[in-house]
């Protein structure tokens, strides 16, 4: 007898082809057992970390002063002059950018040399980042001045009176102060607040604060803000004395004054701003471009200033073109004074955003660099340094002050090591607070307001970056326009705010309406994906594999049903209803009397019947939910779940789930999910290929039940059968 050949290639390709899918194969895993509440554990923890010995002390001190750890270790020769390198250079550079920012923050320019020269030694102690650089940073400067100005205009201090002016304001309710002396009042105020959010928020470890600060709002609320220093400083540029707005609007607030104004502009203080941005900004660009070749940046900033200082002075600029100069800079540091706690509660809410865009900016470049270079970086431990980097000064006459962007990039790109580098940079301010100060009494301020215009351009850049950003996330490019314009276009608190509450928005957009889809097997494999991505995916016969990609709970559970439905082409209520619609219609009109009585019927009366009660199939036995996507679900989206299976058990179609994480298997154990059944293995199924195992297994039985049932059924039954089968099929 020959074999034939088709029947062998069939049986030879079946040999390598993996075992049936229906062999289904249980899997129980043996938990542990959860840790039980302890209150004498938890009283037991808490006295031994009470425990006040000489180790502990020792230890705490190590953690709060990390200069402990890592000064005795020093490597003068591998180190030192590196730190020497990028202290000067980071010292020379902040000299013009000190003065600048103070006009920036409302405050006399002494002020801004007093913030970078405390700030840094604060910080040297206390932080465990190598290279942050902290000081007088932009966008905390224009908040900072914000702020005081609201406060001058209650304290009857107009915007366009002179600092020498004195109003009927008082320091601590005793002595008179002028603008001047009130505008660094509040300010230290301020900054003393500060200090104490950001302290507070690292003992009490809420350090995960700064997560709701994503990189696209932190990007667009800098160049939101860029957009309102720039504004802030065109005054300068120009030499005009216009009105200073802040608040709602007051971007183009002050755009409508700076036209209004504009037959006024002082020639000179405009052709100075020309000249100095033209010699500015192609060296930094320069810099910046040859900044991997080059040992140190070219200080043009610096050497600009000391140009324009000498020839403003030997010129006479002030008396001959009525340009306005910084004045006098005192020399020498004023007697520390407590702040006036009588203008807390003016202030307590304008500390809150500087507090955390302060410590969000100090915290995420000591993360950058700490994991550049290799060496660990606390949070929190950070948050407490920048705290007491402000609290501290604010004693000293200073400003709020954060880890500046700029300054630390310079800083790291010319050999830091360590913060002995900060120490080199408080130096060099330390001789220019001694000594040099009073050398920059004819500096023209339209400088100033040029050297702040420059340091913008990392903030103004990003508008370039967001084609790039559309193409990869159209949702956070959403998130940075929303932030940039609310910041720049309403004001600087608000539109952080906005910005927070957008980017939460759209986290919960997200989960409310997620990707809902159908799996398919791939050819000779236990994977399943998205029918709908990938090409060549087979559906399961007679099974439905349903994913949604998110957590279920209270704010999605309705697109979990619409999208449930609409994908799976059956909505088990409707199915129902018409069933029943069905039923009631076959009872009242029973034609079941004889064997053939329904084939009297009319075509008419047969059409008829076909229209009021129609008949429902569906090529689905069995639904798989993929959970493998759901982190957690509360108890609505357990109802739901539970509803589900009830409404779908109701037409004969039973569900099933798969890629439950153990939490999910545990609420769905305690929540009633094995209500009525009686295996444990119908819990959840570890991998969607094992509910399709179980199901065609399941379905597989089933059929073979009812091949059974129906060989020994009587000859009447069987012929009843047919008949009501034909009855149907007409």
């Amino acid at each position: 007898m020959e074999s034939d050949p088709a029947k062998c290639s069939n049986d030879l390709q079946s040999s390598h082809l993996p075992k049936s899918s229906s062999h289904y194969t249980p899997i129980k895993l043996e938990e542990y057992e959860p840790p039980v509440f302890s209150a004498k554990k938890l009283l037991k923890k808490a006295k031994e970390s009470c425990r006040c010995g000489r180790q502990s002390i020792i230890t705490f001190f190590f953690n709060l002063f990390p200069v402990l750890e890592w000064l005795p270790r020093y490597n003068v020769k591998e180190q030192l002059l590196g730190d020497i390198i990028s202290g000067l250079l980071v010292g020379i550079v902040a000299i013009p950018q000190s003065i600048s920012y103070s006009i920036l923050a409302s405050q006399d320019p002494i002020y801004g040399l007093y913030t970078n020269f405390f700030c840094a030694i604060v910080y040297f102690f206390m932080a465990t980042s190598h290279h942050n650089c902290v000081g007088s940073f932009g966008v905390l400067c224009l908040m900072i001045g914000e702020s005081v100005n609201r406060q001058l205009k209650l304290a009857g201090f107009e915007a366009d009176v002179g600092a020498s002016s004195v109003a009927n304001a008082t320091l601590n309710g005793t002595v008179a102060c002028d603008k001047s002396c009130y505008a660094i009042t509040v300010a230290t105020t301020l900054t003393f607040l500060v200090g104490i959010y950001q302290i507070v928020l690292g003992v009490f470890q809420m350090g995960f604060i700064s997560v709701y600060l994503s990189e696209p709002l932190l990007s667009g609320f800098v160049t939101g803000s860029s957009l309102t220093i720039l504004t802030s400083q065109m005054n300068l540029l120009l030499g005009l004395k216009i009105p200073r707005h802040d608040g709602v609007g007051s971007l183009v607030l002050t755009w409508f004054e700076l036209f209004r104004y504009i037959w006024q502009t002082n020639i000179c203080d405009l052709v100075t701003s020309l000249i100095a941005l033209i010699l500015i900004v192609p060296i930094k660009e320069i810099n910046n471009f040859y900044r991997d070749k080059m040992k140190a940046p070219f200080p043009m900033e610096l050497l600009v200033v000391i140009a324009g200082t000498l020839l403003s002075h030997f010129f006479n600029f002030k008396e001959r073109y009525k340009s306005k100069i910084c004045g006098n800079i005192p020399t020498g540091f004023k007697q520390p004074v407590v702040p006036d706690l009588s203008l807390l509660s003016n202030v307590a809410l304008d500390a809150v955003p500087i507090a955390i865009i302060g410590f969000a900016m100090t915290v995420s470049l000591s993360d950058i660099f700490g994991k550049k270079h290799g060496y660990p970086v606390r949070a929190n431990q950070e948050m407490i340094a920048i705290g007491m980097g402000n609290l501290i000064p604010s004693f000293f006459y200073c400003f709020a002050s954060c880890a500046a962007l700029s300054k630390t990039l310079l800083k790291e790109s010319t050999g830091c090591h360590t913060q002995i580098s900060s120490l080199i940079s408080s130096f060099v301010l330390l001789l220019v607070l001694l000594w040099i100060a009073p050398l920059f009494y004819s500096l023209q301020t339209c400088i100033l307001g040029v050297v702040t215009i420059v340091n913008l351009r990392g903030g103004l850049r990003r508008f370039s970056d967001t084609p790039k950003m559309w193409r990869i996330s159209k949702t956070d490019t959403v998130i940075w326009w929303v932030t940039m314009l609310s910041s720049s276009l309403i004001s600087t608190e608000l539109g952080l705010l906005i910005g927070v509450c957008f980017s939460l928005l759209c986290i919960i957009f997200r989960t409310q309406r997620p990707r809902a889809t159908l799996l398919g097997k791939v050819s000779n494999s236990e994977i399943y994906e998205d029918q709908f991505n990938y090409k060549r995916i087979n559906s399961v016969a007679n099974i439905k594999i349903f994913r949604f990609d998110t957590s279920l709970y209270y704010a999605n559970k309705d697109y979990f049903k619409r999208s449930l439905f609409q994908k799976t082409g059956v909505n088990p209520s409707l199915v129902a209803a018409i069933q029943q619609k069905a039923e009631a219609g076959g009872k009242s009109e029973n034609c079941f009397s004889s064997k053939f009585s329904c084939l009297k019927a009319t075509k008419k009366e047969a059409k008829k019947a076909s229209i009021n009660i129609p008949v429902l199939s569906f090529d689905m036995h069995t639904l798989i939910i993929d959970c493998g996507a759901m982190q957690f679900l509360d108890s609505t989206g357990l109802n739901v779940l539970k509803e589900t299976r009830q409404d779908y058990k109701k037409i004969g179609i039973q569900v099933l789930l798969a890629n439950c994480n153990p939490s999910l298997r545990h609420l769905l154990q305690v929540g009633g999910w094995l209500t009525g059944m009686e295996d444990m293995e119908l819990l959840s199924f570890h991998s969607i290929h094992a509910a399709v195992q179980f199901a065609e297994k399941q379905s597989k039985a089933q059929r073979e039940s009812k091949v059974v049932e129906g060989s020994f059924l009587s000859p009447e039954a069987q012929d009843l059968s047919k008949g009501s089968s034909l009855n149907e099929s007409l």
